[in-house]
């Protein structure tokens, strides 16, 4: 079947050579460790091309190797008829390219990024301003403002419009909307179909089959081998068992009466700019609590508060019974945290991280090495106890960190955005952790933009603007709306 279908691509590439993307017997080794198998495929001119696959599976490392940051161990690849070898300069001048983390200067504001970008490609915002027209107006009212002070969705938008600057043939996006909102995302996708309207041909990875399914065709990788070139109904179906794994099912424990969690009117001011107004709400122990809003709306703000990492600059809050003003350092010994951005050190080994923060929680000295292979037997990475950190893929590397927060059994784990970039599989074991987690007595508030996770969640609050705009269980807030999914909920809110 592996040969038919590169023959059938060998026949077919003649059409697409002058302005498309072909790849031919691509592979890429790293140690050892086989990224890339004999990847082949073609991209037609004009094409909406989705590429989906599990974490790990090579998706990066081909759009280094088109985008030329790579070289291939062997095979040949060629864009717009450029090969991306012998003619790595005329290429780079022809692609867009937005790879997985956010690529931008975070030191520079939003209007001097896209004229470092646009003079980097000798050429002027003014220029090519018709192209970009319709994505910069949502972000230009935030010209003056820095680009690492954005919001994850307006990030992504500015990242495209420098991607787009000097109006390139082909644009490769890997995993563009990762920690970006629904409506956002959509906002996202909409952008991309007027672009492909005006015949720039777009490359982008997903792990979001709600985006997959936008695609007009979509070639699934998996362990460095395209496993299937089809439309996405099709592939979608063919995979449905990696790519669309069923909804976990869990009996939720009964949360105590006990709040471990209590805030009334918490405020945080910057300057003039109120990023959190007000809110007040109540969790309680045991409980999967849900943190949901859209991107800029101060999740990561009251988080940041609640983990005694920020000041409140008004309204009160207590964690695990301490205020979280006065009694910061206490607080923090009593919660895990995972951040927004991967919290472990990328540079030291697996068993290293987990030798660490166990003696950071105040883990006792005896009982490190057993806490240690125990962790390691769940997690399935016995195998990998000696590998660098930087070398995981990012699912890997999500369920560890995880792990390692709450290894010294807080009372409360709280996780920002914990599965942002990490595909369906592998998003449904990170929840079968946290189930593990609340089994155990521990209280988990996590923020999340995929709304099938809100689902799993106790109960929800939502944030618009930096205010609370509901809070209840899901199936309330669906009731409450009127409407058949969370992400419809999510939509009413925040339109």
């Amino acid at each position: 079947m592996k040969e038919k279908m590169k023959e059938n691509i060998r026949q077919n590439l003649s059409p697409f050579r002058e302005t498309g993307v072909v790849v031919t017997d691509l592979s890429k080794k790293y140690s050892g460790v086989e990224a890339l198998r004999g990847v082949s495929f073609s991209v037609r001119p004009g094409e909406l091309f989705g590429i989906i696959g599990p974490d790990g599976a090579g998706k990066t490392s081909l759009f280094r190797i088109l985008t030329t940051l790579l070289l291939a161990d062997s095979g040949t690849a060629t864009v717009c008829g450029l090969d991306v070898v012998k003619d790595y300069a005329a290429i780079r001048k022809r692609v867009g390219y937005m790879p997985g983390r956010f690529s931008l200067y975070q030191d520079l504001t939003v209007e001097e990024n896209l004229r470092f970008f646009a003079t980097v490609f000798h050429t002027t915002v003014e220029e090519n301003y018709d192209l970009i027209r319709d994505i910069y107006r949502q972000i230009e009212p935030f010209r003056k403002r820095r680009a690492g002070a954005l919001s994850g969705g307006m990030k992504q938008k500015l990242a495209l419009c420098c991607a787009l600057v000097h109006r390139p043939d082909v644009l490769f996006l890997d995993e563009p909307t990762t920690g970006v909102d629904p409506v956002s995302r959509k906002e996202f996708w909409g952008m991309l179909r007027r672009l492909k309207e005006q015949g720039i041909t777009i490359i982008a990875s997903t792990p979001i089959i709600d985006e997959a399914r936008q695609c007009d065709r979509i070639a699934f990788i998996n362990e460095g081998q395209i496993q299937g070139i089809d439309t996405p109904d099709r592939i979608l179906k063919q995979f449905a068992d990696i790519l669309c794994p069923p909804g976990l099912q869990h009996e939720k424990a009964e949360s105590r009466e006990t709040n471990v969690i209590e805030v009334e009117g918490l405020t945080k001011c910057f300057g003039r700019f109120t990023a959190v107004d007000h809110i007040s709400f109540q969790v309680r122990q045991g409980e999967i609590f849900g943190f949901l809003g859209a991107n800029g709306a101060g999740k990561t703000t009251a988080m940041r508060m609640l983990t005694g990492l920020s000041r409140p600059t008004d309204g009160k809050a207590s964690v695990a019974g301490f205020d979280v003003a006065t009694r910061s350092e206490d607080v923090k010994k009593n919660i895990g945290y995972m951040s927004q951005k991967f919290s472990l050190y990328e540079d030291l080994k697996v068993w290293e991280n987990i030798r660490l923060f166990a003696g950071i929680y105040g883990v006792p000295e005896a009982e490190i090495a057993s806490k240690t292979d125990e962790l390691l037997l769940r997690l399935a990475l016995e195998k990998e106890r000696n590998t660098l950190v930087r070398s995981l893929p990012l699912g890997w590397k999500q369920k560890l960190a995880f792990s390692v927060s709450i290894l010294h059994h807080p009372r409360i784990v709280f996780l920002d955005e914990p599965t942002g970039g990490v595909d369906p599989a592998t998003r449904r074991q990170f929840w079968e952790l946290i189930y593990q987690a609340a089994d155990r007595g521990i209280t988990v508030f996590v923020t999340t933009h995929f709304m099938d996770e809100a689902e799993y969640c106790d109960r929800i609050s939502i944030m618009v603007n930096g205010t609370i705009r509901a809070l209840d269980t899901p199936a309330g807030l669906k009731r409450r709306f009127g409407v058949q999914t969370m992400e419809e909920v999510f939509v009413r809110l925040t339109l």
